[in-house]
């Protein structure tokens, strides 16, 4: 008898799932807005707010009874972060989470090559793939204001048009993979002293002109799944809930359609969290990085408080539709979705992925009588600096990364010269690396001053590897530098190594530009970024020759801080009273200052030699009489006269003098890398919109292409230009 009961049971369990049609949400073939709505018709009130906010460190939830599974979201730019306790930042302590470290983004946009970023895109979204994660917390394109900020490293430099260009392919790399990417901190984020409440003053004209430009190309060109809030106020709000850049700018005017994740801890307030369009809030109460809190996930602003808020009808249900809408496309744009790729792991392509970023982006910055490559038989060659032997993947706070290997310079610079002919010593020391504390290291300064100044001696070549780390207050999340000097007595070691040996050269590992009050007494200098897992090999390949060095500073260095904009003018510019700050340099960031107020950079954006050297003819363009919503090409032949092949970075900036408005007297409109061999010529043809001459028309609150006379200026760098051409704008 039991028996035939349970077979009648059975059977009728087979009958009812064999009428029952596959749910619209759960069909991939249907089109995402189909399947969205479908799953938002299914879902209760209390499913809908589930997916607003956190549940753990790094998720937020699904919705299980219909199969729709949780976002996991992942620091971060650079490489896939360690797997970390539920409700903590420490480590869980996997043993299969180590990853690649990629080059920091002030390298990849130190490479011009936008090729090199779609590569990026997709090696670190694979990492993130195979880590079955989500969203990927990055890029970042918060602007170079100042050479100070702890986290310019994460970023692209101090142009728009640079940043622009090279965060388009970045995003289409991740997102081939199915994989998010969280296009970060928008905006105005340009500083870490005070950054969870500083309110930042800064004109209409240049918040268009200089700080939105990278995240519109994002938004707009890049199409990102999703957009991470900054911590900072604009305008009295705070920008994780700020009506006019998340309602106004970036949803009503660049239709965005993607979802607004906070930054940890940055949300402030319910109703304007529910009204202003944030759409997932993480990391409340933890304070961003420095909190592990037991604060329930049910009290966040977008949780109880919002479900309360909703049954008494204080909040219009399609706020919290609209919150719903963007999580499922999401989902189902990556976890959901049929064609999602496999991903992979530190794989020999990801090492050479970013070995090859790393090369393309060192940059040279000084090189008097072919002090480099070193291509000939030296006795010995001392390696001087802790850099040289330091981790510089681990530490700069949600950056900081678990790998499964790191080259350091000493290594790859012995394994190309061979341990008999290389000798190290630390010459200066920092203490260990310490989230939101300054260490200092307990070894004797002038005793590893000593040391080194005897080991330069009695070598044929000294290469001083320094420059900063990501200690706090160096290039670390959550405190700014305090200075423009190098850190740990470097600048008086570099003083005492050219008077033991005047051959002594330069490399510098940092994400910012650094005084150089040695730069006249040594004869090289290289800056090498943070360059991730294959560091060594890529310095080792340049300095020996066998990789020709191509990169171009995305940002100016300052002979003294001074000189940089934020800080000629005082205090309130930056780093603001602790309450507010005003931008009063306003459009006049980077080389726009240095350029239009005849300043002498101690580098200048957009500056990078070569082991040759390359020759511009003057250039042409196809029509000097133009409408406004026309297309200019500009032409001029390229070429390599130098004994070595190379690649050049030939940069296009457009100038008006007579204006209505106050203008730059250059700004960077096109640029193109060229891979030519040794005596190659090639023709070099690029093209600019008309409608990119535009200025930000305060008045008419809209863009503006002023008629009449422009020059258009091809140059190697913001100060190198080798020709000009006029035209006029109908």
């Amino acid at each position: 008898m039991k028996s035939i009961l349970v077979t009648i049971a059975l059977g009728a369990s087979l009958m009812v799932s064999a009428q029952q049609k596959t749910p619209v949400y759960l069909d991939v073939t249907k089109p995402i807005e189909e399947r969205v709505e479908n799953a938002l018709s299914l879902m209760t009130t209390e499913e809908k707010v589930a997916l607003c906010h956190a549940q753990s460190k790094f998720s937020s939830k699904g919705v299980p009874r219909l199969g729709i599974p949780e976002v996991w979201t992942d620091d971060g730019p650079h490489g896939i972060r360690e797997e970390v306790f539920w409700d903590e930042w420490d480590g869980a302590h996997w043993t299969n989470d180590s990853c690649t470290a990629f080059p920091a983004l002030t390298c990849l946009a130190a490479t011009f090559n936008p090729h090199l970023s779609l590569l990026y895109g997709k090696s670190i979204g694979e990492e993130a793939r195979y880590r079955n994660k989500t969203v990927l917390l990055g890029p970042g394109v918060n602007i170079y204001r100042t050479p100070l900020n702890g986290r310019n490293f994460e970023y692209m430099g101090e142009d728009p048009y640079l940043s622009s260009r090279m965060v388009v392919p970045y995003i289409q790399g991740v997102q081939s993979i199915g994989v998010a990417a969280c296009v970060k901190h928008f905006a105005l984020n340009n500083q870490e002293e005070w950054r969870g409440h500083i309110n930042v003053n800064v004109s209409d004209r240049a918040l268009y002109e200089i700080y939105l430009p990278a995240f519109k190309a994002a938004v707009q060109e890049g199409k990102a799944w999703s957009i991470m809030g900054s911590y900072n106020q604009f305008r009295g709000e705070h920008c994780c809930h700020n009506d006019l850049l998340l309602n106004k700018i970036l949803k009503q005017d660049w239709k965005f359609d993607g979802v607004v994740i906070s930054d940890w801890g940055g949300t402030h307030n319910t109703d304007q969290a529910i009204k202003n369009g944030l759409d997932i809030e993480m990391g409340t109460y933890t304070n961003g990085l420095t909190t592990k809190g037991k604060f329930s996930y049910s009290s966040y602003y977008l949780a109880d408080p919002f479900l309360k808020g909703i049954n008494e009808g204080k909040y219009d249900m399609a706020l919290l539709n609209d919150k719903a809408r963007r999580i499922l496309r999401l989902v189902f744009h990556t976890t959901m979705s049929e064609n999602r790729p496999f991903g992979r792991f530190v794989s020999p392509e990801h090492s050479e992925a970013g070995r090859k970023i790393a090369e393309e982006g060192i940059v040279l910055l000084k090189n008097d009588k072919q002090f480099f490559p070193l291509t000939g038989k030296y006795n010995k060659i001392a390696i001087i600096g802790e850099n040289a032997t330091r981790s510089l993947v681990i530490g700069g706070g949600s950056s900081s990364l678990k790998v499964s290997y790191e080259v350091s310079p000493l290594a790859g610079l012995t394994a190309a010269y061979g341990k008999d002919h290389v000798v190290y010593s630390m010459g200066y020391a920092s203490g260990p690396s310490m989230y939101g504390r300054e260490m200092r290291s307990k070894l004797n300064a002038d005793s590893l001053v000593a040391a080194a100044v005897e080991v330069a001696k009695n070598a044929d070549i000294v290469l001083f590897v320094g420059g900063l780390n990501k200690n706090h207050f160096q290039d670390c999340e959550g405190g700014d530098r305090k200075s423009l000097d190098l850190p740990f007595g470097q600048d008086k070691l570099i003083d005492a190594l050219v008077k033991a040996n005047k051959n002594t050269a330069v490399v510098l590992l940092s994400g910012n530009a650094v005084a150089m009050p040695w730069v006249d007494k040594v004869p090289a200098i290289m800056q090498g970024w943070y360059l991730g897992s294959e560091a060594g090999n890529a310095l080792a390949n340049v300095i020996s020759g066998k990789v020709n060095p191509s990169g171009k500073l995305p940002f100016s260095f300052p002979k003294k801080l001074e000189d940089n904009a934020a800080h000629s003018f005082g205090k309130l510019s930056y780093p603001g009273d602790s309450i507010n700050e005003l931008y009063k340099e306003d459009i006049l960031v980077g080389y726009r200052w240095f350029d239009t107020k005849n300043i002498a950079p101690l580098f200048p954006f957009g500056y990078g030699l070569s082991y040759t050297t390359f020759a511009y003819s003057k250039p042409t363009v196809d029509k000097a009489d133009v409408t406004q919503d026309g297309t200019i090409r500009v032409s001029f032949t390229l070429t390599n006269n130098g004994k070595v092949d190379g690649a050049e970075t030939a940069q296009l900036y457009v100038s008006k003098t007579k204006s209505a408005v106050t203008r730059a007297t250059k700004e960077l409109k096109a640029f193109q890398k060229v891979f030519l061999k040794a005596g190659e010529s090639q023709t070099v043809t690029m093209e600019i919109p008309v409608s990119s001459f535009a200025f930000y028309d305060e008045v008419q609150h809209g863009w503006n292409v002023e008629k009449g006379a422009y020059q258009l200026l091809v140059g190697s760098s913001s100060r190198d230009i080798k020709g000009k051409i006029d035209v006029k704008i109908q």
